[in-house]
């Protein structure tokens, strides 16, 4: 069996390890249980979390054993890193609502059956009964708040005001690292750049206590070539749940992704071979659609299936060649034909407001039917929908069907 860190290592995966040499060692001579954690914060994951379980996934397919933590008992304090202020909190109904949600989609990636199947775990289960004192003096003696203050997850949050209720979420985490080390025998944590100092907590909370083998590997996040995350669309994240965005939009986004991103892209969120990722990679000018076409199928079938990728690929294409079926892009239906092109614009979500509405049309942003619209005072009419429908679009990506 190929060493996965050749895998992870060629596709581009890796950040920061704790111990470099020894994990590439740790994965040649045995199989680890690893595990990644998620936060139970909405009833679907993202785009930010599709890595993660990418990384699982060849994880496993080498022989390693998943461990997938849910964090509902982390998830009622919320982790700080990366925001401005603390995060509401979650009731715990709430909470178990958006684990079993989020329990589908995982499996779509990692499978739960063998060997090395994968296990779900909640940190709800031994998190919520801890006693406090007993909790600080064993756990929080070991942890020292000026190196915690260090970190960046906690320096960007010292002048806007960092709660002790979120302070001791590197505490929390690094405990899951130490409870699941005991009971599965877990050596590795890993998880995106952004975790980087909660990993640490964990790997050096096992090694105080007298242990050798923890672990710690981050990720690359997904990002644009100017650093920005990926996964953002006009109505927010991209999520991998069909009913908050649609299997359409999902192939759109990857359809669209700009050139210089492809091959990285390629790398992190499909299964094909690397030298057909340098060939299509490689494709120049207007060739490189046809990558991005592959890119976007390959992506929406690993999260959607097969079918809805081949749904999604043929209205995009419709769309482009003005030929085919368009019923699997985003529909709205409207009450009346003569609806105000600002009204339009509102109900399709290509803009919150009349008044950024009114600046996309002014800016030459806005076109009804490939015709572009002017004024902000247009009203549409039965002969717009000519054909029972009409195809709003903003720029060159952003699509709808205004359906009578």
């Amino acid at each position: 069996m190929e060493n996965v860190f050749t895998i992870l290592e060629e596709r581009g995966y890796i950040e920061q390890m704790t111990h470099p040499q020894e994990i590439k060692e740790l994965f040649g001579k045995e199989y680890v249980p690893f595990y990644i954690g998620i936060d139970p914060t909405a009833n679907s994951l993202h785009v930010g979390h599709f890595v993660s379980l990418m990384v699982a996934s060849h994880m496993q397919k080498c022989g390693h054993k998943p461990i997938i933590l849910v964090g509902g008992g982390t998830a009622t304090i919320g982790d700080p890193s990366g925001k401005t202020d603390m995060r509401k909190m979650l009731s715990r109904e709430e909470l178990d609502h958006n684990v079993e949600c989020i329990k589908k989609q995982i499996e779509k990636f990692i499978s739960f059956e063998g060997e090395n199947g994968a296990i779900i775990v909640n940190n709800a289960d031994w998190l919520l009964d801890l006693k406090f004192v007993d909790f600080v003096r064993e756990i929080g003696s070991l942890f020292s708040v000026n190196r915690m203050l260090s970190a960046e997850c906690y320096k960007q949050r010292m002048e806007t005001g960092l709660t002790f209720f979120e302070m001791s979420y590197m505490l929390m985490q690094s405990y899951d690292f130490l409870y699941l080390y005991n009971k599965y025998g877990c050596k590795l944590q890993m998880g995106g750049n952004d975790q980087w100092s909660n990993i640490i907590g964990g790997v050096d909370l096992i090694r105080k206590i007298g242990k050798d083998d923890s672990f710690g590997l981050t990720f690359k996040l997904l990002t644009t070539k100017e650093g920005k995350k990926m996964g953002k669309t006009e109505k927010g994240a991209l999520w991998l749940d069909s009913e908050k965005t649609s299997p359409y939009e999902f192939y759109q986004y990857w359809r669209n992704v700009e050139d210089g991103s492809v091959e990285n892209v390629f790398k992190m969120l499909t299964f094909l071979p690397i030298e057909q990722i340098k060939e299509l990679s490689s494709y120049q000018d207007q060739r490189i659609n046809e990558a991005k076409k592959v890119l976007a199928y390959e992506i929406t079938k690993l999260v959607h299936g097969e079918e809805e990728a081949k749904k999604a690929e043929e209205a995009s294409n419709a769309l482009f060649s003005g030929q085919g079926n368009l019923d699997n892009m985003p529909t709205v239906k409207v009450e009346n034909t003569d609806i105000s092109i600002l009204d339009a614009i509102i109900l399709t979500n290509i803009a919150p407001s009349k008044g950024q509405a009114r600046t996309l049309v002014n800016q030459g942003g806005i076109s009804l039917n490939d015709e572009k619209i002017t004024d902000v005072n247009y009203i549409l009419s039965d002969k717009d929908f000519a054909d029972g429908y009409a195809i709003l679009k903003k720029g060159k990506k952003v699509f709808y069907k205004l359906e009578k």
